[in-house]
């Protein structure tokens, strides 16, 4: 749904339900996912999302291609810290795809950049709507 606090009216969320949690997590990568899908719209590079799942279970919210091939994986977490466990998903699409596997990138509501290894960084969501000339 394109719209997350219409979502949280319909399933009758209010504001002591949503601190009681099981459901921020949901919402917050809806909100993103329904941001990034606004952003693509707009980009000079044309880009498909997906969805990637293991039959281990390994998932990783979105999945951006390029015309050429091309992938970057996108976490989120609605989390002020982030973790290396957080990347499995993403780590698990870099094997699965090989040399098309670019960077993979973990969404999180802190405020630093962290790398977590080759191609894999931990970004603040809040730069999804800063701009760089």
């Amino acid at each position: 749904m394109s719209d997350t606090g219409l979502m949280a009216h319909l399933v009758g969320l209010d504001r002591e339900r949503l601190a009681a949690g099981g459901m921020i997590g949901p919402l917050f990568e809806n909100f993103v996912v329904m941001e990034l899908k606004k952003q693509i719209t707009w980009n000079a590079t044309k880009l498909q999302t997906f969805h990637f799942r293991t039959q281990s279970g390994q998932e990783v919210d979105i999945v951006l291609e390029d015309r050429s091939g091309n992938l970057a994986g996108i976490e989120v977490k609605a989390s002020a810290t982030v973790h290396a466990h957080d990347f499995k998903g993403l780590r698990a699409l870099a094997e699965t795809t090989d040399r098309r596997f670019l960077r993979g990138v973990v969404l999180y509501t802190g405020a630093e950049s962290i790398p977590f290894g080759e191609s894999l960084t931990a970004l603040p969501v809040q730069l999804l709507w800063q701009w760089k000339r």
